[in-house]
């Protein structure tokens, strides 16, 4: 394990003017199983999308930096070239079409015809398949696998254990595979089947090949890599010997970095003993972001942290209280049962929702700020309305006023009220969205990724204005984010969501290798390694 087959020399990578990678050094060793791991935006996607030479990076400028296989400079312009120099990749979402064969699907794009009497007068599009010669590449694949299906059976249907192993047959059949990317390919797998797998991964670097597994899951790091490399905020932290490290200093590396925001503690702040919002057994059908039985308790007065990796259903709780996705569970609100189908009565409980989701669902674009702030407190609480005789119209003069009360108070930098909020920057937005929610009254707040996309002085504004609404008005807020030093410094205490579920709390100032740790799903902690009485699980 001497040759590198692959390697990164001082990768950087810009987004109009926003560094999202800054010179990383990376590389893979022929038969080596290399980790790369780091949070939500850390860099990995970017760094594999310029192997891959995805459009998303040919698009955009390309890249600073030099990327070699076999010693060789190299700069792919599409994914095809990439995988005909002998890089394939194994997706965490499947690719595969049921309704077609495992050899099918193994072979396809790469299908084996031969000639036919129709197709020598019309040509080769219509030459015939030649399944006898697919089939025996196929079983050849799986063999590799030590998998014992049969290759002439329909993809649907398939465990999903079995599907994750088609995918990777269909990598390995690839005439000159070198390097093989794993993109958290147990996410999906049951304990079993992932045990399976790293030992087919094993198997694979033992010919040679050299792999790169991304996952979340330290533990799985631990077992199966020989090396790892930690990504934060688009930069190198380390790159270890599995043999000189373990799970809690890889946690503390992916995890580490100092609070920007420190935060004043409030004397007329009071958090009580009430318990204003309780959640049991919450499941939320939110796509990428599904909940699978959540129990949870919010103080009144309270800033509650909702934190974890992506698509581990963190996003999902919030929106299944609101009613924006098919969601089930009982969710007692001041001590009464909300109807989870029923957002209009939710919002007229005093429930306020920032949305993740600013422009898909937050705002209305081609609207005026002034709309956009009024909107919903229209519809839901009959405000900026006057009435005129058996009718009702809206309050144009109302809603300026307020609109421009909101614009000062939260400093949204606009042209004028009318301005669409389209046109405004992503910070701007994201107040408008708050203003919206505030303007409703309400005494819970929801606000999901607040500082999503916005630049460092418009985040603290932010959470300013969350400490504020907080220790001045006494408003009990959920925040969800996957900015864990943000989380950190204004919350009372830290939910991590793991897989649909609660995975424990935390205290802000528990340890980087505690929260790295939970987030990655890892239980089994040292005692030496990691004070217990930090860590509470619900």
């Amino acid at each position: 394990m001497s040759e590198s087959l692959l390697q990164f020399k001082n990768v950087s990578k810009n987004y109009y003017g926003n560094s999202v990678l800054t010179g990383i050094n990376f590389d893979v060793k022929e038969g080596e199983i290399h980790a790369l791991i780091g949070e939500n935006g850390a860099g990995k996607s970017t760094l594999m999308n310029i192997l891959f030479g995805m459009p998303v990076i040919t698009s955009t400028g390309g890249y600073e930096g030099d990327v070699l296989i076999d010693g060789k400079k190299i700069s792919f312009k599409s994914p095809h070239e990439a995988m005909y120099a002998g890089i394939g990749m194994v997706h965490q979402e499947f690719m595969l079409i049921p309704g077609f064969s495992i050899t099918e699907n193994i072979k396809i794009n790469r299908e084996i015809t031969t000639p036919n009497v129709v197709s020598r007068v019309l040509g080769k599009r219509l030459e015939t398949l030649d399944m006898v010669t697919m089939n025996a590449d196929a079983r050849k694949a799986l063999d590799k696998l030590d998998m014992g299906v049969d290759e002439f059976i329909m993809v649907a249907g398939l465990p999903v254990g079995h599907m994750q192993f088609v995918e990777i047959a269909r990598e390995i059949d690839k005439t000159g595979i070198k390097i093989l990317v794993f993109d958290e390919p147990t996410a999906v797998l049951t304990e079993s089947e992932a045990q399976n797998l790293l030992a087919a991964v094993k198997r694979l670097a033992a010919k040679g090949i050299g792999i790169i597994f991304i996952s979340h899951r330290l533990d799985e790091i631990v077992t199966v890599a020989d090396r790892v490399t930690v990504l934060r905020d688009g930069e190198l932290v380390a790159t270890k010997e599995i043999k000189d490290t373990n799970a809690v200093e890889i946690a503390a590396l992916m995890i580490g970095r100092k609070v920007a925001i420190s935060r004043v503690q409030s004397e007329t702040r009071k958090v009580s003993d009430e318990i204003m919002m309780s959640i049991r057994d919450l499941h939320v059908g939110m796509p990428g972001e599904m909940v699978k039985g959540i129990d949870l308790e919010i103080k009144k007065g309270e800033i509650v942290g909702i934190g974890g990796l992506a698509g581990q259903g963190k996003l999902g709780i919030a929106n299944g209280v609101m009613g924006t996705y098919p969601s089930r569970g009982e969710v007692l609100f001041n001590g009464k049962r909300l109807n989870l189908d029923d957002p209009h009565a939710t919002i007229a409980s005093g429930i306020g929702f920032v949305s993740e989701d600013r422009k898909g669902v937050g705002l209305l674009l081609n609207e005026s700020i002034e709309l956009n702030i009024a909107f919903t407190a229209m519809q839901v609480g009959n405000k900026f309305l006057k009435k005129s005789g058996p009718f009702r119209f809206q309050d144009d003069a109302a809603i300026r006023r307020h609109a421009l009360k909101m614009i000062k108070d939260l400093d949204i930098r606009c042209e004028s009220p009318l301005q669409h909020a389209g046109a405004l920057s992503g910070g701007n937005q994201q107040k408008v969205c708050v203003a919206r929610a505030l303007t409703q009254d309400p005494i819970f707040l929801f606000v999901s990724e607040p500082t999503r996309g916005i630049d460092i002085g418009a985040k603290k504004l932010i959470l300013d204005l969350l400490l504020k609404l907080n220790e001045e008005f006494g408003m009990t807020i959920v925040m969800t984010s996957s900015e864990l030093a943000e989380l950190r410094s204004i919350c009372d205490r830290i939910v991590i969501v793991c897989e649909g579920k609660v995975e424990g709390v935390l205290s802000p100032d528990a340890s980087d290798a505690d929260f790295g740790l939970m987030m990655s799903g890892s239980r089994v902690k040292k005692a030496e390694d990691s004070p217990k009485e930090r860590v509470s699980h619900v």
